[in-house]
């Protein structure tokens, strides 16, 4: 009985991962999905048996049809959603996309209306409030070559 009421309590949270690609300019690819009203950044949930990093990477070859390299963990952000229950997030570091990789980039017709890179100071009016903190966050853990942990798209208080 006391194994079960454990299992009750733990946390059950879906996964999700996501990249941060620069262009020349350093601002960031965001990716305009046909299921929501607002832009994006490169990513999806994770699968059963995948790892974050591998769930990026496979979103990103199904999303834009490019395979580029990803980096290093910017930041880990536990971001519960009541109409979602309990969330972990997870944005990695894609780097400078080369011209090529750019000219290269293939929308996925049934889920991606468009792909296009702003600065990051525009986050604010294109993404949902909690993935535009995010984003600055990953941004400022990437000038510091510190990941960074996050609640809810912030650093914890105290």
């Amino acid at each position: 009985m006391a194994d079960n009421d454990h299992e009750q309590r733990m946390a059950h949270p879906r996964v999700a991962a996501g990249v941060l690609f620069f262009d020349v300019r350093s601002h960031v690819l965001l990716v305009r999905p046909s299921y929501k009203p607002l832009w994006e950044i490169p990513g999806g949930y994770v699968e059963a048996g995948e790892s974050p990093l591998a769930a990026c990477r496979r979103e990103v070859r199904e999303e834009l049809g490019i395979s580029p390299a990803i980096g290093d963990l910017l930041v880990v952000d536990w971001a519960p959603n009541p109409a979602e229950g309990d969330k972990i997030l997870y944005v990695f570091d894609g780097g400078r996309l080369r011209p090529e990789e750019v000219g290269a980039i293939e929308l996925a017709p049934d889920e991606v209306l468009a792909a296009e890179f702003h600065p990051v100071e525009n986050v604010d009016e294109l993404l949902i409030p909690r993935l535009g903190r995010r984003v600055k966050q990953a941004v400022a853990a990437r000038a510091d070559a510190r990941p960074r942990y996050l609640e809810h798209g912030e650093p914890p208080a105290g």
